[in-house]
């Protein structure tokens, strides 16, 4: 017979299995050891939905033995993998399962019902019977518990929706383990509706199954099952006694969700008797049970404090990155790639407001003997002079840029783009600015850089308005340098001519 993928047949993991099984035993120091050797590994070729089912699951594992931190962190992961449409995926039913149990847990009552009405309909999708009675199992116990907290005049109703949940899925199921927790939560659901000897009938049958598998957590429901029965039938002893038993096998296999309300039932027994003493152990034992739900929303808080703050981290890291690639090193300036993500912004605000958009480009004459003559450490001071100047001579809206070696570019904002002459005079003030500075302290007797510069206004295109600057800046070398020439010519598309 061809075997089938053990997660699509409504099964776990087989280690998973094994450590559920030592869990339900109380034998928790050997399921904490084989847990350890299984929570780093995935099924190989696993698909996301049944990643997600073996990452939540193995958070219910680590949630009941305790580990608070592991079991958010596999949860929070198995529940980022299943974000998105889950269709008719078993696993991901199976996940969402489980994920209730843990919401549950926690205190989150109304998600936990949610989610595991949801793992129903997804179940039901899949056609996979062992997985539907799983999801069935899972609904009726969290409506078994929903139905206990409501109203009285509330109870029955909800007591009879889980009855026809567990009902289903114990006519699905063929499974030993599952079949113990559809019977237990089963015969709950039938004394919820006053059926009781019908539910102590399930409770016996459920509890001698419990002892033949050494599955303590069948044992710790069928147990308090027959304390709600012998409670109702008014036998006060017998109920504390079957009570005390289903809080010692849940402290056994430590599941705080059992604990909590099994004590508090327990509690409630001994009221009734006026056990004073036996009902102060037992609210005690339900408040312990109640911290590890609290401390688990603290320990959550924490976690998420501690990834927002991550988070907040790599976005300052991803945003200063981003800022470090468009700037240049050597002068501060915005450099090319600055320069483009910026200018189309700038450029079209301009335009906006009816305003010419104006482009300055400032190359260093003869910038190469500068080099020369007193060395590239004077010329790296030089260029971060010229930028200096630049700031200086432009507006805290222009947009300045070191274009590439040599070569600088000024667009102009708003708050200059307005004036017939802007561009020029800005051009203008920068060629003055760089011709009357005092180069002593930078290059000493070596002679002194001047800048050509090409002007251009026009459309409120980068490339266009670079263009037409290019040939003002070249007729500006031709003319002698160290000089500002405007391009009346704005658009004309022509190769670009070498600098000299």
């Amino acid at each position: 017979m061809e075997q089938r993928d053990p997660l699509v047949a409504g099964q776990v993991p087989q280690h998973d299995l094994e450590v559920k099984a030592l869990l339900n035993a109380g034998r928790l120091q050997e399921a904490n050891s084989l847990f350890d050797q299984l929570v780093s590994r995935t099924p190989p070729g696993a698909d996301r939905w049944v990643r997600s089912f073996v990452l939540v699951n193995r958070a219910k594992l680590a949630w009941r033995l305790g580990r608070i931190p592991l079991a958010l962190e596999l949860a929070a992961e198995g529940w980022t993998d299943l974000d998105g449409e889950q269709g008719d995926n078993p696993a991901a039913a199976q996940a969402m399962h489980a994920l209730a149990y843990l919401l549950e847990g926690i205190g989150n009552r109304r998600a936990a019902v949610d989610m595991m009405r949801m793992s129903v309909a997804v179940a039901r999708r899949a056609g996979v019977p062992e997985v539907l009675g799983q999801c069935l199992q899972g609904l009726g116990g969290t409506l078994n518990f929903r139905a206990i907290s409501s109203p009285p005049e509330l109870a029955p109703a909800i007591f009879e929706e889980a009855r026809r949940c567990l009902r289903e899925g114990l006519e699905l199921t063929g499974d030993p383990q599952s079949k113990r927790a559809l019977l237990g939560a089963y015969s709950r659901s039938l004394a919820g509706v006053g059926e009781l000897e019908e539910a102590e009938e399930h409770a016996r049958e459920t509890l001698r199954q419990s002892r033949e598998a050494d599955d303590k957590w069948a044992a710790a429901v069928s147990n308090w099952v027959l304390a709600v029965v012998r409670r109702e039938q008014d036998d006060l002893v017998e109920a504390r006694t079957l009570a005390s038993r289903a809080v010692a096998a849940s402290e056994a296999i430590n599941d705080p969700s059992l604990l909590l309300r099994f004590s508090l039932d327990l509690a409630d027994i001994c009221a009734r008797m006026g056990d004073h003493v036996g009902e102060a152990a037992a609210l005690r034992c339900s408040v312990a049970a109640g911290r590890t739900a609290t401390e688990t929303l603290q320990e959550g808080l924490g976690q998420a404090l501690e990834q927002r703050r991550v988070a907040v981290q790599a976005q300052r890291l991803a945003v200063a990155a981003q800022e470090a690639a468009a700037r240049d090193p050597l002068t501060g300036l915005a450099n090319r790639l600055g320069l483009e993500r910026a200018a189309s912004g700038l450029l079209e605000g301009t335009a906006g407001q009816g305003r010419v958009p104006w482009l300055v480009l400032v190359d260093v004459d003869r910038f190469k003997g500068v080099n020369d003559d007193a060395g590239h450490a004077a010329g790296d001071a030089t260029l971060r002079e010229i930028a200096q100047l630049l700031r200086r001579e432009c507006r805290a809206a222009d947009l300045v840029a070191r274009w590439a070696g040599d070569e600088f570019v000024v667009l102009l904002g708003d708050a200059g783009g307005g004036a017939r002459d802007a561009g020029p005079a800005v051009a203008e003030r920068i060629r003055a600015a760089v011709d009357g500075h005092d180069w002593t302290v930078v290059l000493g007797s070596a002679r002194r850089p001047t800048v050509s510069i090409g002007v251009a206004a026009g459309p409120a295109k980068l490339d266009q308005l670079f263009a037409a600057a290019d040939m003002a800046l070249y007729r500006a070398k031709r003319q002698g340098r160290n000089r500002v020439e405007v391009e009346p010519r704005v658009g004309v598309q022509e190769d670009a001519r070498p600098r000299v």
